[in-house]
């Protein structure tokens, strides 16, 4: 007989993994009912599109992160005010009159020392990271709103035509330039988690952290690291928004945290670690941005969204652990 061809994770065969697929075709299914239903078909009218992709991606380029954090075995609930923070650190090094892209270099040294003091408070202070985050979610809000006076500013860099089609920019004059970034983030992400040592170490770390320590990985780094990829995601996408809107508001990345989480449990990662692909991450995301809209395209009130995320979150739980009993039977 001959040897058994070893399979290679790659992110098309991820794609059609008996969990991706489904997302994808429900994801197929939801864009169908909200073009049906929206009032003129304005759901796929370009300038609907554009918005979907591009808010939408800087969202889901965010939520790529948590889902690495969360197969690592750990949650990130600050998102949020780590984007209204580094949102308004940008605003600051704004107003010095530096280059954009200095700007935006030195936001996301901002980003990497947040995600680092959550890292070092989880990691070395041996705290949850779900009360750690926590925690530093009001406090990296709180001081924002100290600090701006709760107030919008403006923040334009269309000066720098450069900077804004690095950022908000468009291929084609249709193609945002945020979903690109959505693409890119992704393949990267996903090339690190399928196809690196440390990719193999994220899993480890969330499936048994005691057992990887035994094996030598080292996971108080893996983890760190975790989190510093989630803290460098949200000081990059709080640039993006600054460039698309011209202003600072403290409102930025309210509610963020929970979507996110909502993206990844959707694409089929365990709250528990140690279970998870990009290509489900990627996939949930998008689902999670699509219902967003398409509830906003139908004029349903905005509350809603909490009901139909809370909704999707526990029937996705639901589906995660059938699917993993499943997969336990048939070994």
């Amino acid at each position: 007989m001959g040897k058994p061809v070893k399979q290679q994770n790659s992110f098309l065969k991820k794609l059609l993994t008996t969990r991706s697929f489904s997302i994808l075709v429900v994801l197929i299914a939801l864009l169908i009912i909200f073009t049906v239903f929206s009032p003129g078909g304005n759901f796929i009218n370009a300038e609907n599109i554009k918005v979907l992709l591009a808010y939408g991606s800087e969202f889901s380029i965010i939520a790529l992160g948590v889902g690495v954090l969360m197969i690592a075995g750990e949650f990130d609930l600050s998102i949020g005010s780590i984007l209204v923070f580094c949102s308004y650190l940008f605003l600051i090094f704004f107003k010095l009159n530096l280059n954009y892209f200095v700007v935006l270099a030195l936001t996301i040294l901002g980003g990497i020392a947040l995600g680092y003091i959550n890292a070092i408070v989880t990691t070395k202070g041996h705290i949850p990271s779900f009360i750690t985050t926590l925690g530093t979610m009001m406090l990296w809000r709180g001081l924002t709103l100290w600090f701006s006076g709760g107030l919008q500013q403006a923040c334009d860099v269309s000066s720098s035509s450069a900077f804004l089609s690095f950022l908000n920019g468009t291929i084609g004059g249709v193609f945002p330039v945020q979903a690109l970034w959505f693409i890119i983030v992704g393949i990267i992400l996903g090339l690190l988690l399928h196809y690196t040592r440390f990719g193999n170490w994220i899993y480890a770390t969330g499936d048994n952290a005691d057992a990887a320590r035994a094996m030598g990985i080292r996971t108080h780094i893996v983890k760190m690291t975790a989190f510093i990829i989630v803290g460098i995601l949200c000081a990059f996408v709080a640039g993006m928004q600054i460039a698309r809107v011209s202003c600072f508001t403290s409102r930025t990345g309210e509610g963020w945290e929970l979507k996110a989480i909502a993206a990844c449990v959707v694409g089929g990662t365990s709250l528990r670690g140690g279970i998870g692909d990009m290509a489900g991450i990627f996939l949930g995301a998008f689902a999670i941005s699509v219902i967003e809209n398409g509830l906003v395209v139908l004029r349903i009130p905005y509350f809603w969204t909490y009901t139909v995320f809370g909704l999707v979150i526990v029937f996705s739980v639901l589906s995660s652990m059938y699917l993993e009993k499943q997969k336990w039977a048939q070994k």
